[in-house]
């Protein structure tokens, strides 16, 4: 009663403070978020979680998808496996991004599943298909009697409808289902299939102890000697199984004239029972939170099946339900109900129709009976046959299946050394089978998806998603990107991948410069990486950490190896950003003032930062496409490259791919390729003379200019990613 008076308070509040009219609009815009959700299949927008379900089962066809959709959902969330649900008809390519494992539930094949399959497969994304019913293959619907009613353009659709879900089971990785004999037919299609059994879910067993209690009140007031017995059809479909107990239940309807029979669900009641009427009872099809009610004020539940394959095949859902409200159950001996029930204790299994009549007159007779019966298959079913204490299984079968997934965190998509080296790590991972994401912390960036290298990834902008499914290894790219390793509570390994003493990009006193330097400090559970040989020793040396290595590359064959005649005009390439001091391409400009304008042209290439007024530029490249940076080395003579402070420095490495000249400054992202006289020229930082004078040097002397070219194509191929693979993939090994 208090919660209620504090509810009444807290609503009565909220009324005096918005008004009628703004709480109903609230209430009225709240709905129709959620209902444009739910048909848009964005139950989770924004989520990144582990396993999505795409559910091929209307609200036409409910009890399929609540066993195998909504419980198992249940099961997996109460072990820890995060999920989210889509109508098939809703299902998006974008969806793919945010999962790990997909589960298609009784699905047809249309063009965009296969495109999204398609791509799964390429993004190694675990792909599986769950059913519960052997409508996979006209083989086996052909064995239901009904079907032969129809018409014959509805029989085409259901067949057609049968052939396209079993399409794409044959595209799956592998199936659940429910019972031995359906598992058994299903490894004709998949390699690999796991039984996870149908139980019932918590609401369910909520509603079943209500209906209990409900039931004892029901039957005060009734008379004492009636018994009834249940017929749950479900659907049509069962006609044939109900006229093989036909015979049996006429003869009990005559001997027994306090015996009722409720029909329950669609069926065609059988011209049979016509003399009968006054003890038949029939129900419409039951919601199935109204079925626990209705079950529990039977006495005996009927669950006849004919015997064939597809029979065999079908779950024991009817005992299970029967069970939680305490009826027994009286079902034929054959599939899942002779592998659950326990004849004679939780259950009674009959092969014929004379072991039929026995059993039902047995429990007719016995009041006792029916309760010791039904108090054991209710014990039985709350222990073994319910979502809080199942599951274990299937989520041991998808960890264990699911590949591993490594994430990189990405500052933003704009072209760098850094964000290039971190795709091309992707990419290796991903031909290795790994399931791999990228994710941004640009708050403007709208990237779904990013191409590179004829990969594409999913992107998740981690500054509007949740991330509630567990993500193996994630690798901070660059230091802004560090905290997110701890804003993610699902990540299992943090890696940071370090490219460059990143505090130098700061001048003294902007409080960046300290915020990056504390992501080297004390993090006792992050691995530190590194592609550079002198980020190893200063993050070993002045940091104490113990750092992995692996060299960095480039694709050579990128690159068209072109002979430089050096007739007519020297082209020289100065690239790098000129607002940025560590890059020092003022310097670069100061060199060519002191080259005859005549002899030599300028050309200037920055992803960021424009030309200062006094540079001398005859072509300005800004930001070129990662994809075109080749063509412009190609057309270039010499890199003419400043730079005081790189991680690893590329360009003069793709110049020598490309079979061009470098006269460079040596730091400590270069000193690991770059000798002087063998593969470039290098000159001292600050003497601008020798800069200059090792561009003429190498434009006067041939036979320097074979050495360079022959040695740098040389570096350049040692350096391929393909070279590298091996200690690559080391690099994020556990």
């Amino acid at each position: 009663m208090k919660d209620f008076k504090d509810l009444t308070k807290k609503t009565v509040k909220t009324l005096r403070e918005d008004g009628f009219h703004k709480v109903g609009q609230k209430a009225r815009l709240y709905l129709k978020r959620n209902r444009e959700a739910k048909s848009e299949g964005r139950y989770t927008d924004g989520c990144f979680r582990d396993v999505l379900f795409v559910n091929g089962c209307n609200e036409s066809l409910p009890h399929p998808g609540r066993y195998r959709v909504t419980h198992q959902r249940e099961q997996l969330e109460s072990l820890g496996i995060t999920t989210g649900e889509v109508y098939f008809q809703n299902l998006q390519i974008d969806t793919l991004r945010c999962y790990r494992i997909i589960i298609f539930f009784r699905c047809p094949y249309t063009d965009l599943i296969g495109n999204f399959v398609e791509l799964a497969r390429e993004m190694n994304k675990t792909i599986l298909y769950d059913v519960d019913d052997l409508v996979i293959d006209t083989v086996y619907t052909d064995m239901i009697p009904y079907l032969d009613t129809m018409e014959e353009k509805q029989r085409k659709d259901y067949d057609a409808n049968v052939r396209s879900m079993g399409k794409l089971l044959r595209l799956c990785d592998g199936a659940i289902t429910t019972t031995s004999c359906l598992a058994q037919e299903l490894e004709q299609y998949v390699p690999e299939v796991f039984i996870n059994r149908n139980v019932a879910s918590e609401e369910m067993v909520q509603l079943s102890l209500q209906a209990l209690e409900q039931q004892k009140v029901f039957r005060v007031g009734t008379e004492p000697d009636t018994v009834r017995i249940g017929y749950f059809s479900g659907s049509i479909t069962h006609n044939d199984d109900f006229q093989m107990i036909l015979s049996v239940l006429v003869s009990l309807l005559k001997d027994y004239p306090k015996l009722q029979l409720h029909v329950v669900g669609e069926l065609d009641v059988p011209e049979e029972l016509s003399s009968y009427t006054d003890q038949i009872i029939t129900h419409p099809f039951s919601d199935w939170r109204e079925l626990p009610a209705v079950i529990a004020r039977v006495d005996i539940n009927l669950a006849p099946l004919t015997s064939n394959t597809f029979n065999r095949a079908k779950s024991e859902n009817k005992w299970v339900e029967a069970a939680l409200v305490k009826v027994p159950t009286v079902a034929s001996d054959i599939g899942a109900f002779h592998e659950m029930v326990e004849n004679g204790r939780t259950g009674i299994l009959c092969q014929n129709t004379g072991q039929w009549e026995e059993a039902l007159r047995a429990l007719i007779e016995q009041p006792s009976y029916r309760e010791l019966i039904g108090q054991a298959a209710f014990d039985y079913c709350r222990e073994y046959c319910v979502t809080a204490r199942t599951g274990t299984g299937l989520a041991e079968f998808l960890r264990k299946r699911q590949k591993e997934n490594i994430a990189f965190i990405l500052p933003s998509f704009q072209v760098s050394g850094g964000v290039m080296v971190a795709l091309q790590h992707a990419r290796i991972l991903r031909k290795t089978g790994r399931d791999v994401l990228l994710l941004s912390i640009d708050e403007r960036g709208k990237e779904k998806w990013y191409d590179f290298e004829n990969c594409r990834f999913p992107v998740i902008n981690c500054t509007d998603s949740r991330f509630l499914g567990t993500i193996d290894q994630a690798v901070a790219t660059m230091w802004s990107t560090v905290d997110y390793l701890e804003r993610i509570p699902s990540i299992q390994r943090k890696c940071y991948l370090v490219q460059n003493y990143e505090p130098d990009f700061y001048d003294p006193g902007d409080p960046l410069r300290l915020q990056a330097r504390k992501t080297y400090g004390f993090h006792p559970q992050l691995h530190y990486l590194t592609i550079s040989k002198w980020c190893r020793d200063w993050l070993s040396q002045r940091f104490g950490h113990e750092v992995s290595y692996a060299p960095n590359g480039l694709d050579p064959d990128k690159f068209t190896e072109k002979e430089r005649t050096m007739d007519g005009k020297i082209r020289i390439l100065i690239e790098g950003d000129s607002t940025a001091q560590h890059k020092n391409v003022d310097e670069s400009f100061r060199i060519v003032e002191l080259l005859d304008k005549e002899k030599y042209e300028v050309w200037y290439m920055a992803y960021h930062g424009t030309p200062k007024d006094w540079y001398r530029v005859d072509k300005f490249l800004s930001q070129v496409p990662y994809e075109q940076v080749q063509d412009v080395y190609e057309q270039c003579d010499i890199l003419l490259k400043s730079s005081l402070l790189e991680s690893f420095s590329y360009p003069p490495l793709e110049m020598m791919a490309a079979g061009g000249y470098v006269v460079a400054v040596k730091n400590a992202g270069n000193s690991e390729y770059l000798e002087d006289g063998v593969n470039c020229l290098t000159y001292p930082a600050g003497d601008i003379a020798r800069g200059a004078e090792a561009i003429g040097h190498i434009c006067r002397d041939e036979q320097l200019r074979r050495h360079l070219r022959e040695n740098g194509r040389r570096t350049a191929d040692s350096r391929a990613w393909q070279e590298l693979r091996e200690e690559i993939v080391n690099l994020y090994q556990n």
